[in-house]
């Protein structure tokens, strides 16, 4: 008789326990999903900071958007950069350092326009056409003008300025 008490109360507790598991991940994965969503807006908020990106006799601006990797790289400006594309999407160039990662998403899905940061590389990603979602990869801002310009440029170097 006592077997099946201890029994009875293992699988009860048994029960238990999974019931407040499954709970318990349900409530972290909400959280997380939240703390993604607010990383990413955060990253979305536009400031006043505005960056001019030359090369081939062309200017592309950009609007910064407020992050600390974004803070982070406006304090390495000004910039001249060896330039390149990449798999006939974006333009990358490789920064003397690595950019801050707090407060930053996982990753993101990259549309023609977006100013990136590719944390696992240590460089920067102007994007004319859009791609698939990307791990590692950090909007820092997004193109006003002059994109248009950009999948023709064979530019070799490009200087980035900040706007006063």
């Amino acid at each position: 008789m006592k077997k099946k008490a201890v029994l009875v109360f293992i699988l009860l507790l048994s029960f238990s326990l999974t019931a407040c598991s499954g709970k318990n991940n349900a409530t972290i994965a909400n959280t997380n999903a939240g703390g993604n969503d607010r990383a990413n807006n955060a990253s979305a908020k536009q400031v006043d900071s505005r960056i001019k990106l030359k090369f081939d006799n062309t200017e592309v601006i950009v609007k910064m958007y407020d992050s600390p990797a974004s803070r982070d790289f406006l304090s390495l400006l000004p910039l001249t950069l060896k330039v390149e594309d990449y798999a006939g999407r974006e333009k990358i160039a490789y920064l003397p350092k690595k950019l801050s990662l707090d407060a930053a998403p996982a990753g993101m899905e990259p549309k023609a326009g977006d100013f990136t940061y590719f944390a696992p590389w240590g460089n920067l990603a102007l994007f004319y056409n859009a791609y698939g979602y990307s791990d590692g990869l950090i909007s820092l801002g997004k193109v006003e003008s002059g994109l248009e310009k950009l999948a023709d440029s064979n530019a070799a170097t490009i200087r980035i300025e900040k706007i006063e």
